[in-house]
């Protein structure tokens, strides 16, 4: 379920016009993107208003979106203290409490919320994703049905449960979603969840033939709603190419004075989740997930050089301050980890800049078989206006080729700058293998290594299920049985490769 918006548009009354335009001011900071004067400027609201819940939830939700979620959540708290039962708050304050490892108060606050709300689907359901990041399956799908009971026919609560069940044949709840594919009450984009969650079923159950019957409907509608931009997403990867152009950047020093993070790159569903927990299965390892500041603190660095700067003229004081944004808030959200894995899928974009910047970084990039990469992607829905490629197999296929053309730049200019991890190599389960990734990413051997699905704690990503099982090669060539259905993108790919 969806989390609230940055600015809230709940209706929190200011009643001094001093401090009403103050807080019109910080507002305007954070639409700006001015985050340091925004929270400046609240700090002083928040000693000016202390009764004003607002001002607590804009400085938790601007917490959170710098990645200090135990200071969103004390921020939250005060502000639900001051609106008790406010659906956005409890919701925000969740999500804060969530990540940062506290998934029992997480529990505690959207319990309370749904005692508050008692015909609200929406808190039982965000429990059960809880649940599921959890993997306790078992009481999520409680929860999921109960949710179902207050909203029949809510396609995207349907796609949630089929996230972790395995369809049966003649499965009561694939009859009842069947039912309701043909409500033409079920529009939308509740009908593009619903349509996902059938196709899920239908391979569960062996209905191959019906799989896409579904997939391709269903996506249409995340399409109109989420178009892709081909010439955009092509412009801002020659832009990167052309920044870093020149540039010398280093080869990994064998032993760093100080090891880095590990960043774990790759197309979506090319099995970084399943490589990040492997990983993160070691002693040293803890993992870090999607966190997006990499990206963020390098487009800010290449903003201040201005027109005409590139990758070779970064000075060495920007270097370390690009350095010292990303690895703060690594140690602020983690202070305690010894190496910390990061999954955030555009830092292949600016992978020199982080050798250049933090020479005990590792860099890996996980490949798969494209085909088993695009039916995967075309089979899930992403957050909303996220990946806005993965809801057509050419607008997939020519996302997949601009990754391509990035990492094939790094390796044809940097070589060994990033050790490539073969998805069909790693789920061999064996030794060499298992050794061959802790080598890339730095790692002495480990035992633990060897049975990942014994050690995961709470996976965030689509790949719930799939992690927390031991390692099998059953999924590499699923992608065959939907080979008619792959044709345009297989097409476009065979005429890609050989240009």
């Amino acid at each position: 379920m969806r989390s609230a918006p940055l600015h809230s548009t709940t209706p929190f009354v200011l009643t001094k016009d001093a401090i009403a335009r103050a807080y019109k001011a910080a507002l305007a900071h954070l639409a700006a993107g001015r985050d340091g004067a925004a929270e400046d400027a609240l700090t002083r609201l928040r000693q000016l208003a202390p009764a004003q819940a607002e001002v607590p939830f804009q400085l938790g939700r601007l917490a959170a979106k710098q990645g200090r979620f135990a200071e969103a959540a004390e921020h939250l708290a005060a502000a639900l203290a001051l609106r008790p039962g406010t659906p956005e708050i409890a919701e925000a304050l969740a999500a804060a409490q969530a990540k940062s490892g506290d998934s029992d108060a997480a529990l505690r606050t959207l319990d309370a919320l749904a005692k508050a709300q008692p015909r609200a689907a929406k808190p039982v359901a965000d429990q059960a994703l809880l649940h599921q990041r959890r993997g306790d399956f078992d009481a999520a799908e409680k929860l999921l049905l109960k949710a179902l009971k207050l909203a029949p026919g809510d396609g995207e609560l349907y796609r949630i449960l089929m996230t972790t069940r395995t369809a049966r044949p003649r499965d009561p709840i694939v009859k009842a979603m069947q039912a309701a594919w043909r409500d033409p009450r079920v529009a939308g984009q509740k009908r593009a969840h619903l349509g996902f969650a059938l196709a899920k079923a239908m391979a569960d159950i062996g209905a191959t033939d019906r799989v896409f019957r579904y997939l391709d409907p269903a996506n249409a509608l995340v399409r109109e709603r989420w178009p892709y931009d081909r010439a955009r997403r092509a412009r801002e990867v020659s832009e990167w190419i052309n920044w870093a152009r020149g540039a010398a950047v280093p080869m990994a020093p064998a032993d760093p004075p100080r090891p880095g993070p590990i960043l774990v790159m790759g197309m979506a569903r090319s099995g970084t989740t399943l490589v990040e927990q492997i990983l993160a299965s070691h002693p040293d390892v803890t993992p870090g997930g999607e966190f997006d500041t990499v990206y963020r603190a390098g487009v800010a660095l290449v903003r201040s050089q201005g027109q005409g700067g590139r990758l070779a003229d970064v000075a060495p004081d920007a270097a370390a301050r690009f350095a010292d944004a990303y690895l703060g808030r690594l140690r602020a959200r983690f202070p305690d980890a010894a190496r910390v894995t990061d999954k955030s899928m555009q830092s292949y974009l600016l992978a020199g800049l982080i050798r250049v910047a933090i020479p005990g970084a590792r860099l890996l990039v996980v490949e798969r078989d494209p085909r088993a990469i695009a039916l995967s992607i075309y089979r899930n829905v992403f957050a909303p206006g996220t990946h806005r490629y993965a809801y057509d197999l050419e607008d997939i296929h020519h996302y997949y080729a601009q990754f391509r053309r990035m990492i094939d730049f790094w390796h044809e200019t940097a070589p060994g700058l990033i050790a490539t991890v073969r998805y069909e190599d790693v789920v061999k389960r064996d030794r060499a293998t298992t050794g061959a990734l802790l080598d890339a990413a730095g790692l002495p051997w480990d035992d633990a290594c060897l049975s990942h699905h014994a050690h995961v704690g709470e996976v965030e990503t689509l790949s719930i299920a799939q992690v927390r099982q031991p390692l099998h090669e059953n999924s590499v060539a699923q992608w065959a049985a939907y080979a008619d259905a792959l044709a345009p993108f297989t097409a476009l790919l065979k005429q890609s490769e050989s240009s």
